[in-house]
């Protein structure tokens, strides 16, 4: 079963079961996918690549998780509260993250293969990980990782 199917069965049983932040969540995802295939023309009923499907559920985590350091600074506790249950849903349909010992061996890889030796050559090493490693790491704990090295 495809991710993008996964979500629409999800947001069917949410809305089934009143579940109004799932329903939320779900919804938005898809919104957002239906735009996305509209703006690459795909035909009608044609379900997005879950590469795809994953790429607009990080750009929404990655969203949610501005608004809730944005609302923190302002002091909206409600509001942040509604942003973190919503962040919680969207990170059950990413995959899990590999653990900083496993990004420092892909780095330290990855640095020697490209002969990167001083931080000029830092924004080239984080791209070519984030290559490697195909979304399986936030960028932020990439970025950590690399400014480690040097």
């Amino acid at each position: 079963m495809s991710l993008h199917t996964k979500i629409k069965e999800e947001a069917k049983r949410a809305f089934l079961d009143q579940d109004t932040v799932r329903t939320t969540v779900c919804r938005s995802i898809l919104a957002a996918l239906t735009y996305e295939l509209m703006a690459k023309k795909a035909k009608e009923g044609e379900d997005a690549k879950d590469d795809v499907v994953l790429a607009i559920v990080k750009k929404l985590a990655n969203q949610h998780k501005d608004s809730i350091e944005q609302f923190t600074k302002g002091g909206r506790k409600d509001l942040v509260k509604v942003e973190q249950a919503e962040l919680k849903i969207l990170q059950e349909f990413l995959p899990a993250s590999l653990p900083r010992k496993e990004i420092e061996k892909v780095a330290k890889k990855v640095k020697q293969q490209l002969g990167v030796t001083d931080k000029a050559g830092m924004g080239k090493l984080i791209g070519a990980i984030n290559k490697e490693l195909k979304g399986q790491a936030d960028g932020a704990e990439i970025k950590s990782v690399v400014e480690s090295l040097f």
